[in-house]
Order: C-alpha cells, then structure tokens, then sequence
C-alpha cells in the first residue's frame, strides 16, 4: 500500500508541477490555488508513504515521477521539443526509479 501511495503522491506532484506554468507567476486566481493544492497533496501523501520507504528511496522516485510526468506535459501541453537526447534523458530516470523499487525491500 505505501508504494501506491507513494505512486499517488507522484500524480500529485505531476499535478502541481503542470499548475505552475499556467499560473503565470500566481497571477491567475484558479491555477494558483492549484499550485498550492496539488502541492500541499503531494508533500501530505509523500509523507505517508515514508511511514514505510526509507527516505531517500522515497523521495528519489517521487521526484523522479514528478519529473517524467513535468517533462511530458511539457511536450505534449506547452510544445516543449522532443528529440533523442531528451528521451534518453527521460529513460535513465526511469529506469532509475524502476531500479529503486526493485532493490527496496519493503511493504
């Protein structure tokens, strides 16, 4: 259950991270409150899931997932380029979370 909260707590952070652009520097009244939503949602539900993931192992994927998921709604939602270097990129911190998981022994 921590790793699905903690999976959770990385949607948040993905959520937070896409408010921010649109917020235009808090100047528009309903991306800001999200910014400060889905950042308090994520932080609250990191901090759960570290009842159980060491810390460092936690934060790293969270991190990450926020990352992954930043980069892609960049592509996709702002027309941010794509090209191989920044899919490599992507790549190695996947594979990095991956990685964590899998020698983490733990709920």
């Amino acid at each position: 259950m921590a790793w699905l909260t903690l999976l959770l707590a990385g949607v948040f952070e993905i959520a937070f991270a896409a408010s921010l652009k649109p917020s235009e520097g808090f100047t528009r009244l309903v991306p800001s409150v999200s910014v400060v939503v889905f950042g308090t949602a994520a932080v609250v539900t990191l901090t759960r899931a570290l009842a159980v993931i060491p810390i460092g192992t936690a934060y790293a994927i969270f991190t990450g997932i926020g990352a992954l998921g930043a980069v892609t709604i960049g592509i996709v939602a702002f027309d941010e380029p794509v090209n191989a270097a920044r899919l490599g990129c992507i790549g190695l911190v996947l594979t990095g979370i991956v990685g964590l998981r899998l020698v983490t022994p733990t709920g």
